[in-house]
């Protein structure tokens, strides 16, 4: 492909795609490799706003690693489609998971340090190294 506008919206809609998918199958397979407290349903809204006191730190490693890694492999499949201005689409990604990551909160408070390690150290930092990743994989392929 050619054409430099298509690509560019290709790349966006198959970053904010599969980083999405990979978000969500990563907080879809959490309560099977750290089971949710005792007694709660983690499956609505509801029963994870009722849940949250009951959480300890480790049962909010999942939903960090999903926003983290979700947002790594949107910015490296987008920086990797796109012809130029990678590192503009990398961050226009982790922006919009990052918004994503505070609707998120205004639905489902968290704890304050989650909040602030979630919305800090997730969405920018890993969208960042996505496109860092994206630049290092595409110049080991054209040696």
């Amino acid at each position: 492909m050619n054409n430099p506008i298509l690509k560019g919206i290709l790349a966006v809609l198959a970053g904010v795609f599969i980083g999405g998918m990979v978000n969500y199958g990563l907080i879809i397979i959490s309560s099977s490799i750290i089971p949710p407290p005792a007694g709660t349903d983690l499956k609505t809204v509801e029963g994870l706003k009722a849940a949250m006191h009951l959480m300890e730190p480790k049962h909010f490693l999942m939903p960090f690693l999903a926003h983290a890694i979700g947002t790594l492999v949107a910015t490296f499949v987008a920086s990797s489609i796109a012809d130029s201005y990678k590192i503009r689409y990398a961050l226009g990604i982790s922006a919009w998971f990052l918004i994503g990551g505070i609707l998120n909160i205004i639905m489902l408070p968290s704890p304050t340090w989650f909040t602030l390690t979630d919305l800090i150290g997730a969405y920018l930092p890993f969208g960042y190294l996505g496109y860092l990743l994206s630049i290092r994989f595409i110049a080991k392929e054209k040696k």
